[in-house]
C-alpha cells in the first residue's frame, strides 16, 4: 500500500488523545468529538500509514507495536509545537490569564513573585483568590494552583513541589523555649480552620501524635478562620503556628519567622491544573513552565 508523505493533523490529534487515554470515549470528550469520529480518524491514519496503531481486541484497547513507536514521538512533537507557539504569542492586557489559588497561597507566595513573572514573561494574570476549588469546566477560570494528595483525570495536572508542615514563631517567642516537642507545646499555640476534612490537616493534634509526646495536648490559645491570618499573627509574637514550609519560606529568610526544631509532618503536593491544551489559552503553557522553573529553583 502506498503511504502518504504527510498525515492529516486531525487524525494525528485523534490518535494522540486516544493513545494517551487508551480510551476512545475519553479522547472524544477531550476533543469535543464523538467516539465514532475518533475511531474513524484513527482508522484513516492507520490506512495512510499502512499499519494498525491499536490492538482493539481483546478489550481494553492498547497500543500496537507501531502505536507504541509513534506515540512518544508525536507527543514530543506536539509539545514542541505548542511551546514554539507559546513563545510567539504575546498575552494582551485585554485577555489576561485567570488563575484560581487559595487566599493563603496568593498572599504568602504568589504576590511576592508577580513582579518577577511580569519582568521575565511580560504576562498579565488575574488572580482569583478563594479557598473553594474553581470549576475549570464551568467557569472562565483558565487554570488553578491546587494543594492536593493526588491528581484526578478531569484536567491536565503538573506537579510543582511537595510540602511539609513545620512549626514557626517569632524569634522573640522562640528565644527562651527549648526546641523539643515538649518545649514547643509549652508556647501559645495558634490554629486555623482547615478547609477540608483531610487527615493531612496541619493540626496540633496530628503534630502531637507524630511527635510521640506522652503529656496531654495543651489547649489552643488562639484560633483563626484563615491560614494567612495565623501566619501573620506570628509576627506580633502571639504564639507558634503550624504552616506550609513554602508559605513561610520568604518570612524565614527575612527573619520575621523562625522554625522550631526539625520535626515536621507531611503535607500535600502543589500542582498546576489546567484544561487540555486544545481548550487553553496559549499563555497557560508559558505560565506553567515559569512556575515549574521556580519550583526547581526552590528544591
Amino acid at each position: 500500500m502506498a503511504k502518504a508523505n504527510t498525515s492529516p493533523l486531525h487524525a494525528l490529534r485523534a490518535f494522540e488523545a486516544a493513545a494517551r487515554h487508551l480510551h476512545f470515549a475519553r479522547a472524544a470528550d477531550e476533543l469535543g468529538l464523538t467516539p465514532t469520529a475518533i475511531s474513524h480518524q484513527v482508522r484513516q491514519l492507520e490506512a495512510i500509514l499502512g499499519v494498525e496503531l491499536f490492538c482493539r481486541f481483546p478489550r481494553p484497547v492498547r497500543l500496537s507495536a507501531a502505536g507504541e513507536k509513534l506515540f512518544p514521538v508525536l507527543r514530543t512533537t506536539l509539545d514542541q509545537i505548542a511551546g514554539t507557539i507559546d513563545q510567539l504569542t504575546v498575552t494582551t492586557p485585554e485577555a489576561p490569564l485567570r488563575l484560581s489559588v487559595t487566599m493563603a497561597f496568593a498572599s504568602r507566595w504568589l504576590m511576592l513573585r508577580l513582579p518577577r513573572l511580569r519582568a521575565e514573561t511580560g504576562m498579565n494574570i488575574t488572580v482569583e483568590a478563594a479557598d473553594l476549588p474553581a470549576d475549570l469546566h464551568a467557569s472562565d477560570i483558565d487554570m488553578a494552583i491546587r494543594y492536593a494528595g493526588q491528581p484526578d483525570d478531569r484536567a491536565q495536572w503538573h506537579w510543582l513541589f511537595a510540602d511539609t508542615i513545620i512549626a514557626v514563631c517569632a524569634p522573640q517567642v522562640a528565644k527562651d523555649a527549648p526546641l523539643t516537642p515538649d518545649g514547643i507545646l509549652s508556647l501559645p499555640l495558634l490554629q486555623y480552620r482547615w478547609k477540608s476534612a483531610s487527615s493531612n490537616a496541619p493540626s496540633w493534634s496530628r503534630w502531637h501524635a507524630h511527635a510521640g509526646v506522652t503529656a496531654p495536648l495543651p489547649a489552643v490559645t488562639q484560633s483563626f478562620s484563615e491560614e494567612v491570618h495565623a501566619i501573620d499573627a506570628v509576627v506580633s509574637g502571639q504564639g507558634v503556628v503550624l504552616a506550609s514550609q513554602h508559605l513561610v519560606a520568604d518570612r524565614l529568610a527575612a527573619g520575621t519567622h523562625q522554625r522550631l526544631g526539625e520535626l515536621h509532618v507531611d503535607g500535600f503536593q502543589y500542582y498546576t491544573v489546567a484544561n487540555h491544551p486544545s481548550r487553553s489559552k496559549p499563555a497557560t503553557k508559558v505560565f506553567i513552565n515559569w512556575l515549574q522553573r521556580l519550583a526547581r529553583e526552590a528544591t
